[in-house]
């Protein structure tokens, strides 16, 4: 092959065509790319990448690349006259309010409050509940998931959505074709022939070049909706390998049920996406009356069909404003420059912060990628945590003794800025403590990374710093 291919180049002018191709290759790739207006380092990290594979990168980044997408759905700033008048934060302090401000101008969706807030700790505590939930429904249930398979725990959540749509529940099942694409259709079937809808949010369409595959940009949102009065969200996908009750090896993670007007927030996050996966319009929903409860709570999502970024800023905002500490658990940690360095000035500042992490990640690139940011975290005074016996999946963040938000963002930048996520943002002592305990709790199973452990060049800083230079395109 070589000898051809140098006989190729033997031609006169070959090697000038040649780069000339490659070069236009180049700037018209790059172009395109820049168009996207990411962060510079993020540009030129997939310009470089994709300059190694000439015309391949097309192909590439046509199927991964992190454009920008248009929904044309009801939009949120519209989509608040589905609420009661907004319920403003009252007796909280000054930085409580800026916060949610800042939500509510980059989502649309207003402050309000939460009843009954429940952490579920791993999925033998959250299907149970789901399961008790679902069984109560009188009027709809409405399901988004990123994972949701055909396996034992995904089969008693099918049945038991069949059982309440064969009674006249209205059910609609939302799924990602990519995170559920193990996920038979056939399993399907009698959900559907029973009356529910289900839909699959950005299918892949591998033999359809006309057609964006969009392969890149999932929903990663774990939403249930039943008759707008509980709701539930978290990183606790539906599957077996969540529920350590079938598997020791199960991730470790959270996921919460909520009650109240904070519901209806959900609705519209969950209303939106099944309007976009469907081409349909929203459906209509009989609104039960307000419920307002004593915990001050909002929605905030996000996705690529905005640039405003409201979990990646809101992640900034609270540990900007925090006084006292800061304690993050997450499974993937591959921080922006501006996350990294609102934690390594809020350790500067002398605040307690902490960062937990899994030892292992189910992906070996980004446990280098976070492993190359202990460095500077640990020299600022960050204390880092490995959590060991499972994989760590908690997504949750708590500043000083009451702001918590919990959901499905990763404290990387595919959550902040690729996946569509979700997250709910609670400002009471009581959820608070909750979440410390549980935070507490977790360190016995996860050790203290030290300034001085062992680090080999081949085997961990080689590695680390590759991983850290391909961290915008994780």
């Amino acid at each position: 092959m070589f000898e051809l291919l140098n006989s190729y180049l033997d031609f006169p002018y070959a090697k000038v065509i040649v780069t000339g191709l490659w070069s236009g290759y180049v700037v018209v790739l790059g172009g395109w790319i820049i168009l996207q207006k990411r962060e510079p380092i993020a540009t030129l990290s997939w310009v470089i990448t994709l300059s190694m594979l000439p015309f391949i990168g097309f192909v590439v980044y046509y199927l991964i690349g992190p454009m920008r997408i248009e929904r044309q759905t009801l939009r949120r700033s519209r989509s608040t006259a589905m609420f009661m008048e907004h319920e403003a934060f009252k007796d909280v302090d000054r930085d409580a309010v800026e916060l949610s401000r800042m939500i509510l101008a980059t989502t649309g969706l207003p402050p309000t409050t939460a009843r009954n807030v429940r952490l579920l700790i791993d999925g033998g505590q959250k299907y149970p509940a789901l399961l008790e939930a679902i069984a109560s429904a009188q009027d709809h249930i409405h399901i988004e998931y990123y994972i949701f398979l055909g396996d034992e725990t995904g089969t008693l959540i099918l049945q038991a959505l069949e059982a309440r749509a064969r009674e006249g529940v209205k059910v609609r099942l939302l799924i990602d074709a990519l995170g559920s694409a193990r996920l038979k259709r056939s399993a399907l079937k009698p959900l559907m022939d029973a009356g529910g809808e289900v839909a699959w949010f950005h299918p892949t369409r591998w033999f359809r070049f006309w057609q964006k595959s969009w392969a890149n940009l999932r929903t990663h949102r774990k939403i249930v909706v039943i008759d707008d009065m509980i709701g539930f969200v978290g990183g606790i996908n539906v599957t077996d390998d969540e529920d350590e009750r079938l598997h020791e090896t199960a991730y470790r993670d959270l996921h919460v049920r909520v009650e109240g007007n904070i519901v209806r927030e959900l609705q519209v996050v969950f209303l939106e996406d099944w309007a976009y996966a469907t081409g349909q319009k929203p459906p209509h929903i009989r609104h039960p009356r307000p419920q307002r409860g004593d915990v001050l709570a909002q929605v905030v999502a996000s996705g690529p069909d905005s640039t405003k970024e409201a979990i990646h800023r809101s992640f900034v905002s609270m540990i900007g404003n925090a006084k006292e500490r800061v304690w993050l658990m997450t499974p993937y940690f591959v921080p922006s420059e501006a996350a990294r360095m609102a934690l390594t000035s809020a350790a500067y500042s002398g605040l307690d912060v902490r960062v937990m992490v899994p030892k292992e990640s189910d992906s070996k690139l980004v446990t280098y990628a976070a492993r190359s940011y202990f460095d500077e975290l640990l020299e600022a005074g960050v204390k880092v945590y490995e959590y060991g016996p499972r994989l760590l999946h908690t997504k949750a963040i708590l500043c000083d003794d009451e702001t918590v938000m919990i959901g499905s963002a990763n404290f990387d930048q595919r959550s902040f800025r690729l996946n569509f996520e979700v997250m709910i943002l609670m400002q009471d002592a009581g959820v608070g403590a909750e979440l410390a305990d549980l935070f507490v709790h977790e360190m016995k199973s996860a050790p203290a990374v030290r300034n001085d452990r062992h680090r080999p060049l081949w085997s961990a800083q080689l590695p680390e710093a590759v991983a850290r230079l391909l961290s915008p395109v994780l």
